[in-house]
């Protein structure tokens, strides 16, 4: 069973970061030149996940729990100034503070590659404004665990650096564009497959608490979220 769980935390806990303003500004832009229907996907996914209020936003608390049969396996609090890029990390009775985009000492470095991946999973639509990426979309797909038909759209990193490069993930979408479920693809084929569910509205912005894999043995949530 450890081995097990090894290679899930391998799968998950190492994701790739890769800001793009650029697409940033170009959200600002086609938001006023085109219509909600004519919208690219991820732009709409961003939308319905109240993109606009994360800029309203100067501090995001959150704590990282994931457990493996009923077993709490790692717990992370995490502060975040977005502006500043300061990120500060408790975890095991001990806190890091670091600026991102400094020189990282190795253990800032280490503390960035969990906030990279934690913070993936926390707000992964605005990824879609955010990363360089390529991607896939159909109209209907059949999603993993519930079996219910649904929008699908295929994220691939591949070739676009960050701490673990080659990364996919597979999104299924409710008509109201928010994540329902989705499988992460690791670069050596690896697969988790969750639900993105319990989903309560923060200062505007939607977050899924809940991500639980089909038999429920793996479940990753999120407590203690306040953002300021």
């Amino acid at each position: 069973m450890k081995k097990i769980f090894t290679l899930c935390l391998l799968a998950i806990f190492l994701v790739s970061c890769k800001n793009d303003s650029q697409k940033k500004e170009k959200l600002d832009e086609s938001s006023v030149e085109i219509s909600s229907e004519e919208l690219p996907i991820a732009e709409k996914i961003a939308n319905a996940n109240g993109m606009e209020k994360f800029k309203e936003l100067e501090e995001l608390n959150f704590t990282f729990n994931v457990k493996l049969n009923d077993t709490l396996r790692a717990e992370r609090s995490w502060k975040w100034f977005p502006e500043t890029k300061k990120v500060e990390l408790t975890e095991e009775g001990e806190t890091i503070a670091y600026t991102q985009g400094d020189s990282l000492t190795e253990n800032a470095l280490a503390a960035d590659q969990k906030f990279v991946n934690d913070s993936y999973w926390l707000l992964f639509p605005y990824q879609l404004m955010w990363s360089d990426y390529e991607s896939t979309y159909n109209e209907k797909g059949v999603a993993p665990i519930s079996n219910k038909e649904m929008q699908m759209l295929t994220v691939n990193y591949k070739g676009k650096g960050g701490y673990s490069p080659d990364d996919s993930y597979h999104l299924f979408l409710g008509d109201d564009n928010m994540i329902k479920e989705w499988t992460y693809v690791s670069s050596t084929g690896r697969e988790l497959t969750t639900t993105w569910e319990d989903y309560e509205t923060f200062k505007g912005i939607p977050i899924a608490k809940m991500h639980k894999s089909a038999d429920s043995s793996f479940q990753l949530y999120f407590t203690d979220i306040k953002f300021k």
